[in-house]
């Protein structure tokens, strides 16, 4: 007796065919795996021999072999469950093989033959309608894996025997409904902020334009609070952006009851976290968080305190928007297209530059502390702004700030502008992610701007990529303004934004740091 059945494996977000080919004949009593795999399919076994037991059935007296083809491919996770004790049900007689082969299966099964959420559901749909099949998953996931096609057929059981009683005609599965979550667990007001109008302006900028951003000051002048504000003033997410963010959270296991969110994604990460886990690794090579944050917001709280290994391992993923995970025997990549939010105190007393205030350690303080963190990473945030210590009267002040909707309409104007200008490179949507050949072309400066700009330039000595983002950061300006060519006011901002009093590697706590003649 032999029967085969579909299912997949996963190779970051992509979904790869796997076939499950079960044998039952004569031999010693016996129930053997093959397949290259891993501690939770080999003890499938077990699962799937009580499951059907529960469900009525029992493994007859014979020798039982299952091969998960091709046998060099890595299978991990407990999906294979339902296909193997689906394919064993086929090879035994009691579901028909033919109707199974219209199929790729799906799922985990209790010992009581009850059909367990699975993660990965909503690729593994993906791939199903790409090949023109249905598929059968468990009840919990059926509604993010209903996101693949409203065509598609798929049925979503909540056990074994109801499965066995759809194909028998005694039951009707009906398809599940795709599902969005009502709304964030929380998005907080800008109005909310008391004070630090730049602080403000300059996030306004980065959510226009998707640019990374800096803040440094005092403990207690509202970064965090100001980051935790960004959320709300950010877009909608795109249908396919939706569905990108939404498989990488599928093969995580974080999408709730199989709702799909069409809210940027925001994490925040403890500055304790591993390298594994920020960009992504582990065993399995787990999606990381700036993976998880693809198409939203990474903040980086207490920038300095993360070890310097993890903070330079974000480069390339910035860089290029993929974090590719190299193993001896496996290479994954997960997109993450991020903006990254960073927050940090100038030193490790927290008050260097401050009136009033004088370390006991001088400059060597603030030296010591910033020079945790490269170069290089810091080349790559546009905007660098300083976040002074908030006032008693700016606290007591009842001047109503403006709402977070108000930005948040701004914010869409200047998004779409970008859209219909990037709309032939698909992989692009934001000018933070324009591409360096086409910067001069986008980044147009009236005759004044560029005399600016050049005079800046050679003052600051950027680098090639400091030179390009403050352009990128200039367009966004005009486009705020909607403005077709970037003037000279939108290059000084833009400079400014990248001139930072207290950048890292600039003595705070003199008043002769290096400023452009504007």
């Amino acid at each position: 007796m032999f029967a085969r059945v579909a299912t997949v494996a996963f190779q970051g977000i992509e979904s790869v065919g796997v076939d499950v080919q079960v044998q039952i004949g004569p031999g010693a009593v016996q129930f053997t795996l093959v397949g290259l795999a891993d501690k939770a399919v080999t003890e499938s076994r077990e699962r799937v021999r009580a499951a059907l037991v529960a469900s009525g059935l029992a493994l007859p007296a014979k020798r039982v072999t299952v091969n998960l083809a091709p046998a060099d491919l890595p299978k991990e996770g407990s999906h294979y469950d339902l296909p193997i004790a689906l394919g064993l049900m086929a090879a035994m007689g009691v579901i028909p093989a033919d109707v199974l082969g219209q199929y790729v299966i799906i799922g985990e099964l209790s010992l009581n033959g009850e059909i367990n959420a699975v993660n990965g559901a909503l690729p593994a749909a993906i791939y199903t309608n790409s090949i023109g099949a249905g598929l059968i998953c468990p009840s919990a996931s059926g509604s993010e894996a209903a996101w693949a096609d409203p065509e598609m057929d798929i049925l979503a059981p909540v056990s074994l025997n109801q499965l066995v009683n759809h194909f028998k005609g005694e039951q009707v599965l009906t398809r599940p409904e795709a599902q969005l979550s009502p709304q964030p667990r929380f998005i907080e007001d800008l109005s909310d902020v008391k004070g630090q109008e730049s602080a403000k302006r300059a996030l306004e900028v980065a959510a226009a334009g998707g640019h990374n951003m800096l803040m440094v000051g005092p403990p207690g002048a509202g970064k965090s609070l100001l980051a935790s504000r960004l959320p709300g003033i950010l877009p909608k997410l795109l249908p396919e952006e939706l569905l990108e963010v939404s498989m990488i959270a599928s093969i995580a296991g974080e999408l709730e009851e199989g709702q799909l969110s069409p809210y940027r994604p925001f994490r925040s990460p403890h500055h304790s976290a591993s390298m594994a886990a920020l960009v992504g690794g582990g065993i399995k090579a787990k999606p990381g968080e700036v993976s998880l944050a693809h198409h939203g917001v990474l903040f980086l709280d207490e920038l300095p305190e993360f070890q310097p290994q993890v903070l330079d391992s974000l480069r390339q993923p910035m860089e290029s928007g993929q974090a590719i995970i190299a193993r001896a025997n496996n290479r994954v990549s997960y997109p993450s297209q991020v903006q990254i939010i960073a927050a940090m105190n100038p030193c490790r007393c927290g008050y260097a530059g401050e009136p009033g205030h004088t370390c006991k350690r001088g400059t060597r303080c603030a030296q010591d502390y910033q020079a945790r963190i490269s170069g290089p990473f810091l080349d790559r945030i546009d905007i660098h702004i300083d976040v002074p210590a908030v006032t008693a009267s700016d606290l007591i002040r009842s001047n109503i700030s403006e709402t977070s909707k108000t930005v948040s309409n701004r914010v869409q104007k200047a998004r779409l502008i970008q859209l219909e200008r990037y709309k032939s490179n698909r992989n692009c949507t934001t000018n933070a992610q324009c591409p360096a050949k086409d910067i001069t072309e986008i980044c147009a400066l009236e005759d004044k701007a560029q005399k600016l700009f050049l005079n800046a330039a050679e003052q600051m000595h950027l680098s090639a990529r400091s030179y390009h983002r403050i352009l990128k950061v200039a367009r966004t300006l005009a486009d705020l303004d909607c403005q077709e060519l970037i003037a000279n006011n939108h290059i000084a901002e833009a400079i400014n934004y990248r001139s930072s009093k207290q950048a890292v590697g600039v003595d705070v706590n003199s008043h002769s740091h290096h400023e452009v003649q504007l």
